[in-house]
């Protein structure tokens, strides 16, 4: 017995000091200036960075953006001074815009680290490898002080459309002049070219295309893929017809500069800004507001990332046992929980707002991140903007030292001050498990996923009409508000939609996929909660079966604008359906209150053998618009994943057919008079009393 306790002794020591080991960073002085990185005026500038390990800081000038040969373009060298709370600073005296410069922190005699780019760096030349020195100011647009985003009220008024910014330009018809670039998307009367010339289809209707595309499908909010400066894509070889590397760019190296390949000129600093910021100038006057996709979660690098050359080990997490944590699945986490990364996302975060005009952020592996850090970012977010939309993936990628009921996980969406969580249960219960590319879900002729997919319209609310217990996966509601949950069917991540039913259902014609594609839209776009649609659903985007495309060529991820000329009436469809969306708040209840007492669930009674009978694969709903200040007084939708249709029983009435499967009209005149109704095969319907 004696030798048991020992050995529980030990172990509880061993486990104390790992734990200790674990906690150094929690004795390191926090500061709370908000000087850090370059303040620039014409008569000096003055440099700021926080290492409270360093013995000694030195700092270095250069006339390159890119490294030369033994540093031949070295200007100055000078040690930092030690300042409080861990501060190192140095102001350098003249105008020095223009020059370039990196820190090199001295740990112990016997320990200096690399040169690094100040983390802090709002510009960089060429591959990110040289902090900028500039005026910010000056790299703005004409009229860039009068820029506005557009009236926005309440999340769930929200239809995101998630974009790659080379994706929407590279293609040869895309009829864009600058390809691939943040200005291509600010291009205005863009339309599809054909080999022939200008593509027309059904008479001399033009396809517009880029920004005037976005602007017409109705969407409220474009969600970049990751446009800070990533690693991956060699911006030096930017132009060369031979270079063909593509990235979606969740490999962060600067958080809070524009990606220089996104530019027509990386090496000049000022080009990038002032690019991205036409952009969203652009976006803005078409009425459109700008989300960020942004990689907070995890770097580049790991021991070779400018974070940890400046304070070794400090922003990323560690395990028990000393060793890097990787609940990222890309080598390394950082650490949100201490005070010096949560204050570094809080001033990058903001710094994006204000110098940029951001107007949202889509939070890469957020669950990642600490709750009390998400909901100090949002109080901070929403005290500069209000109408600021933040979301993002509920999950980690792997396991973390990170207490489970601290992570900012979807199952505690409940706790978050106005962020919103992706819904993989909407996603999965209509198309199959994303896991399993042939799993089938309601639009593809599964036939228990109703409880699961009604959760989705409820937007992950509590409600007494959702079996929870029933549904696939989550088995409780997770939202405490309807403003928590961001429905879709399909992301940049895994197989498109259109892609997945071919891998689901191989041998149904096309037409009845077709019809599945617009039965998940329709799901997605008349349910509760925020809305969310990837660039090119709207005309059935393929990327020839590849699963995961972060770094495959422009063949397979560019958008295909022939794909709109060949699927207009899908795109309408998909038109159509926004509008209504917008128009009626009947769709974008604000509380779960009003869904709880306006939304209600009617069970899909089928004409079978001269009774009416339970039908599977259908799910029917009403909402009462009147008491949520809707024009139309009741609506009724319809949805059905089976493959044929049938006479259904209906709350009696008189009715008119917004949306007949196939066919929409917001102003029909179809009306009927009673309490029964067709139902289409795989399609959805709305109607109006």
């Amino acid at each position: 017995m004696k030798h048991v306790i020992s050995s529980i002794l030990t172990v509880v020591l061993i486990i104390s000091t790992m734990n200790a080991q674990n906690t150094w960073w929690a004795d390191l002085p926090t500061y709370e200036g908000s000087d850090l990185g370059l303040t620039y005026t014409p008569q000096y500038s003055d440099i700021k960075i926080w290492s409270p390990v360093a013995q000694e800081v030195t700092l270095r000038f250069y006339k390159n953006g890119t490294p030369t040969v033994n540093n031949s373009d070295l200007i100055e060298t000078v040690k930092m001074t030690k300042g409080n709370k861990g501060t190192w600073a140095h102001r350098a005296e003249g105008n020095r815009a223009g020059q370039f410069y990196t820190v090199q922190v001295t740990i112990t005699d016997d320990k200096t680290m690399k040169e690094a780019v100040d983390i802090y760096a709002k510009s960089v030349g060429t591959n990110g490898l040289r902090a900028a020195i500039i005026d910010l100011e000056a790299a703005s647009p004409k009229g860039w002080n009068k820029d506005k985003s557009p009236d926005f009220q309440h999340a769930t008024d929200a239809v995101i459309y998630e974009l790659h910014v080379r994706d929407a330009s590279i293609a040869a018809n895309s009829g864009i002049k600058n390809k691939g670039k943040f200005i291509g998307l600010a291009e205005k009367k863009t339309y599809y070219r054909s080999p022939s010339g200008v593509g027309d289809t059904e008479g001399s209707q033009k396809i517009k295309t880029g920004l005037s595309h976005i602007k017409e499908l109705g969407v409220t909010h474009v969600h970049l893929l990751p446009t800070y400066d990533f690693f991956t894509v060699d911006e030096s070889k930017i132009g060369d017809p031979n270079y063909k590397k593509y990235n979606w760019g969740y490999d962060p190296l600067n958080y809070n500069v524009p990606e220089g390949s996104y530019s027509t000129n990386p090496a000049d600093p000022t080009v990038r800004i002032k690019e991205f910021k036409e952009m969203v100038k652009a976006m803005h006057k078409a009425g459109l507001r700008v989300v960020m996709d942004v990689v907070y979660n995890h770097t580049m690098f790991g021991e070779e990332s400018y974070f940890h050359q400046i304070v070794p080990n400090y922003y990323h997490r560690q395990t028990v046992d000393g060793k890097w944590s990787n609940a990222s699945a890309c080598g390394n986490e950082t650490a949100s929980d201490r005070p010096m990364m949560r204050k570094f996302m809080l001033e990058s975060l903001e710094h994006w707002v204000k110098e940029y005009h951001i107007d949202g952020f889509r939070f890469d592996l957020m669950g990642i991140h600490d709750i009390e850090t998400m909901n100090i970012i949002s109080k901070s977010l929403h005290d500069i903007k209000p109408d600021i939309l933040l979301y993002g993936e509920g999950w980690t990628a792997g396991d973390s030292p990170l207490a489970p009921e601290k992570r900012a996980v979807k199952s505690l969406a409940s706790q978050f001050d106005r962020i919103a969580a992706f819904s993989d249960d909407m996603r999965d219960g209509l198309k199959g498990w994303v896991f399993d590319a042939k799993d089938k879900g309601f639009v593809s002729g599964r036939l228990d996923m109703e409880e699961t997919v009604k959760l989705g319209i409820v937007a992950a609310t509590k409600h007494s009409q959702v079996a929870y217990d029933k549904a696939r996966w989550s088995k409780e509601p997770w939202a405490g508000e309807p403003y928590h949950c961001v429905n879709y069917a399909e992301c940049h991540d895994n197989h498109t939609l259109w892609d997945r039913l071919l891998n689901s259902n191989t041998f149904t014609p096309e037409s009845d996929r077709i019809k599945m594609d617009k039965l998940a839209i329709a799901t997605i776009l008349t349910s509760q909660g925020i809305p969310f649609i990837h660039a090119g659903m709207e005309f059935l985007r393929t990327k020839n079966g590849e699963e995961n495309s972060f770094d495959k060529p422009d063949e397979i991820n560019q958008i295909d604008w022939s794909r709109k000329a060949k699927y207009l009436k899908v795109f309408n469809f998909y038109k159509n359906l926004i509008a209504i969306r917008k128009a009626h708040p009947a769709f974008r209840m604000t509380n779960t209150a009003d869904i709880q007492q306006h939304l209600q669930f009617i069970e899909p009674l089928s004409f079978d053998s001269k009774v009416f009978v339970k039908a599977p694969n259908v799910i029917m709903y009403t909402l009462n618009g009147k008491a949520v200040g809707d024009k139309w007084e009741r609506i009724l939708v319809i949805l059905n994943g089976n493959a044929e249709g049938g006479r259904f029983k209906i709350p009696n009435g008189k009715w008119r057919i917004i949306l007949d499967g196939d066919n929409i009209d917001k102003d029909s005149k179809r009306d009927f008079k009673g309490d029964e109704i067709i139902v289409p095969p795989i399609g959805a319907m709305i109607l109006v009393e």
